[in-house]
């Protein structure tokens, strides 16, 4: 069961995510709390964890607003991705004979398939967004190192953001299904001269449109 701090960050994180809260509006926290049947402590709790998280903004004295993306924000979001990504698919691609790396890419190429049918059909960017980060979220979470799950999950919702912006540009879809499936490949073929790049180019294309977004 769910402790009072962990459903009002729950509650409140999915009013965000569902647009249910306006990036025009400063919003008060003790109102807001007694709107929503919370008590002040636990979602103060959560307010602080959404803080750390890059979903809100603390105003002094006044409430907390949505956080608007800044272009340091990108920066500082693609140099964790690249740094955790580029080093969890190397490490994946030395061990790429292993039966958990064979478990993995069977894993990954479902999502493939996934993120090829909606490219083909609907194009919607947000159930391609879905499957899209279960890809890059088992490449993370491979490795079993609490901390880099951790330092990835705070930094979710800024790189789904982002994935969105970058995603709705004409063609960018089609380009982030291609380079997912040469990551894979990469692995599969425990191509460790070539991962590090590949990986990287994945991270390094949406940066610059981000950039270019802002």
């Amino acid at each position: 069961m769910m402790t009072l701090n962990e459903q009002a960050y729950e509650h409140l994180k999915k009013m965000i995510t569902e647009d249910q809260l306006s990036y025009q509006e400063i919003y008060s926290e003790t109102k807001l709390a007694k709107e929503l049947g919370i008590s002040r402590t636990p979602f103060r709790d959560a307010i602080h964890r959404l803080v750390q998280e890059g979903y809100i903004d603390i105003i002094p004295s006044k409430g907390f607003r949505l956080h608007q993306l800044t272009k340091q924000d990108v920066t500082e979001t693609f140099q964790v991705r690249s740094a955790l990504e580029t080093y969890c698919t190397m490490e994946i691609t030395r061990t790429h004979t292993s039966r958990k790396a064979k478990r993995l890419f069977r894993e990954l190429c479902f999502n493939m398939e996934e993120m090829k049918e909606i490219l083909d059909t609907t194009q919607s960017i947000q159930d391609f967004c879905t499957y899209d980060f279960q890809f890059h979220v088992a490449v993370v979470r491979y490795l079993e190192n609490q901390q880099f799950s951790a330092i990835f999950d705070t930094f979710m919702y800024r790189m789904q953001r982002l994935a969105q912006m970058s995603l709705s540009h004409p063609g960018r879809m089609e380009d982030t299904y291609n380079e997912h499936l040469a990551i894979l490949e990469a692995m599969e073929a425990g191509d460790t001269a070539h991962i590090y790049d590949i990986t990287l180019r994945h991270m390094d294309v949406p940066r610059g449109i981000n950039l270019e977004d802002l």
